[in-house]
């Protein structure tokens, strides 16, 4: 996989498909590969461009503090590095915040907006789930088995352990096929998400902007919709129904159907 120096750091990445460039920025301690589900669709239409952020994946991990806007100016960078003056970019959960920061402090890089179980600012409901995800960590002293056995529940329904215990644990095994985050790099993200306020930011997003949430997820509810409706112009809001934290694995199919509806409108 390609690698390039940008913002002081040396960032990996992988690149897919053809057509307009489409930036698509992970989760908490994921790698680029978190996308695996969409790529096949989306690289139909777009030249795919999944990033691994500072901390994660074979990206540097300096020692912190990380926030999510230092995460946007890496990608704004990391953007200029690789010749891609403009692109559609979409991030789900840290990679939303982070497409939100990089929407309204650099808004010539940004032709359309897709954020995925985001979130404005973070409440003391989400510092406390993500406190606990660190607990976990310290106490397992194991990131990947901490995303398995902590953050897993919040990303899933009930429904789907219930129903699909093969595939949660496909799921898993993905996940521990994946470079290992080091603790003190999953510290410093985790601090980033903490720390996420970009409430200021919102009404300086121009770009065209998808929204969506699952249904059930509690970390990043649809308590935080009406203030990313409202405040971002030019936005739009889908729900996910019978979907938690992560509809890009519980629903792949209405996922990916909805989310390439709203990018191949923005493309041309």
């Amino acid at each position: 996989m390609p690698k390039v120096m940008a913002n002081g750091i040396t960032m990996n990445y992988e690149q897919q498909g053809a057509g307009e460039p489409l930036v698509l920025l992970p989760f908490l301690t994921a790698d680029n590969a978190c996308y695996a589900f969409q790529i096949a669709d989306y690289s139909k239409y777009f030249t795919c461009i999944s990033v691994d952020l500072r901390g994660a994946g074979e990206t540097d991990k300096p020692a912190g503090p990380y926030s999510t806007q230092l995460f946007a100016d890496d990608v704004a960078a990391f953007m200029q590095a690789i010749g891609v003056e403009r692109a559609h970019v979409s991030g789900l959960s840290l990679g939303a915040a982070t497409g939100l920061w990089l929407a309204a402090k650099h808004p010539q890089r940004v032709k359309s907006l897709s954020l995925h179980s985001g979130w404005t600012k973070t409440d003391p409901f989400l510092k406390a789930v993500v406190e606990c995800w660190q607990i976990i960590a310290k106490g397992l002293g194991n990131v990947t088995e901490t995303v398995i056995r902590g953050i897993f529940p919040w990303c899933f329904t009930p429904e789907l352990y219930a129903e699909k215990p093969d595939y949660i644990d496909q799921l898993a095994a993905f996940v521990r096929s994946r470079p290992q985050q080091p603790l003190e790099a999953f510290m410093s993200q985790s601090n980033a998400v903490i720390a996420h306020d970009a409430v200021a930011q919102l009404a300086h997003i121009g770009a065209p902007t998808q929204v969506t949430f699952g249904r059930h997820d509690g970390a990043t509810s649809t308590r935080f919709a009406e203030a990313m409706k409202s405040s971002i112009r030019d936005s739009e809001v889908v729900v996910f129904e019978n979907c938690a934290h992560a509809p890009i694995y519980e629903n792949v199919g209405e996922f990916n159907e909805k989310t390439l509806a709203f990018l191949k409108r923005h493309a041309g």
